[in-house]
């Protein structure tokens, strides 16, 4: 069959690679880069500082697809010029229209990163460990005007370890995507599959994360707390406030224990280390979460964190 992918970073290489595997014809690719960067940007990027998807692109000759936009004049002409069976998109930030979405001659088909119809929207990756969930995945389904609701068509599902970031669970995801979209893509090629309607009544959708989210309540759990710290890695750093500083915690340094102390206020600080730079915090289930080699929101270096714990 004939392909064109449309993606950004792993989940991109990663469907290039599926797809390959199944011995897909990839007739071309558009980089989410040509979208969101200035002509300019882009150009200069590639050139002094390309990043993985491009590199690997290049390195097996695949088409570029320039375009704008993937509503755009420029791109629609492509696709009538490439005439693919498929549009492939994984990793994507604009909504499609219509008229583009029916253009392949078979379909054009979305590899979102989690189990739908939990989870729509941007980062699924996040919102899964911050949901304490135990599992999550790869939805490939049909893609309509509205963001991650149509039909599906096949789901990996991957297993979400207690101490994964979202850095581990985006790389588990993206695998498991290189593996699913290798095996649709032969059945597609070989049978029919009837699409299955997402069921609403189990939809959820999460947008952007605000300023407000990373910021840690300590109100919660300490379960909690450690899952929203380890979720918003490697894209936001979560912080909290220690007398007149700010202290970002490390995701991959936390550990849940019981408090044996006489505190019973959630957000108390029990015990403290500037040798470990460490603050151990009492949470709302009457848990302390232990967070080792915090570091100090703002330019000032290790030294000042030394000094604020002592």
């Amino acid at each position: 069959m004939k392909i064109v992918i449309l993606g950004s970073g792993e989940m991109l290489t990663n469907l290039i690679a599926g797809c390959m595997n199944a011995g897909c014809d990839i007739v071309g690719v558009l980089r989410y880069d040509k979208v969101r960067l200035p002509f300019i940007d882009g150009v200069l990027l590639d050139i002094f500082n390309p990043s993985k998807e491009y590199n690997y692109i290049k390195s097996y000759k695949l088409y570029e697809i320039k375009a704008k936009s993937a509503n755009s004049v420029e791109f629609k002409k492509e696709i009538l010029r490439l005439n693919p069976d498929i549009i492939l998109v994984g990793t994507w930030g604009e909504k499609f229209k219509k008229t583009i979405i029916n253009l392949p001659k078979f379909a054009t088909i979305n590899a979102h990163p989690g189990l739908l119809p939990k989870y729509r929207g941007p980062n699924p990756y996040l919102q899964a460990i911050k949901h304490l969930e135990k599992e999550a995945g790869v939805t490939f389904h049909l893609m309509d005007e509205n963001f991650d609701s149509g039909a599906i068509l096949a789901q990996k599902t991957v297993k979400i370890e207690p101490k994964d970031t979202g850095l581990e669970l985006r790389q588990k995801i993206t695998s498991a995507a290189r593996e699913g979209v290798c095996e649709l893509m032969k059945k597609l090629d070989k049978e029919i599959i009837i699409p299955v309607a997402q069921d609403e009544q189990h939809a959820s959708y999460f947008p952007h994360i605000s300023e407000d989210e990373v910021m840690l309540d300590f109100t919660k759990s300490a379960e909690e707390v450690s899952a929203h710290i380890r979720a918003f890695h490697p894209w936001y750093k979560c912080y909290f406030p220690y007398k007149n500083i700010f202290l970002i915690p490390n995701p991959y340094e936390l550990e849940i224990l019981e408090n044996n102390s006489n505190k019973t206020e959630a957000g108390t600080i029990v015990d403290k280390s500037a040798k470990n730079k460490s603050v151990t915090v009492l949470c709302g289930d009457n848990k302390l979460l232990k967070m080792n080699n915090v570091k100090l929101y703002g330019i000032l270096g290790d030294f000042m964190i030394k000094i604020a714990l002592t």
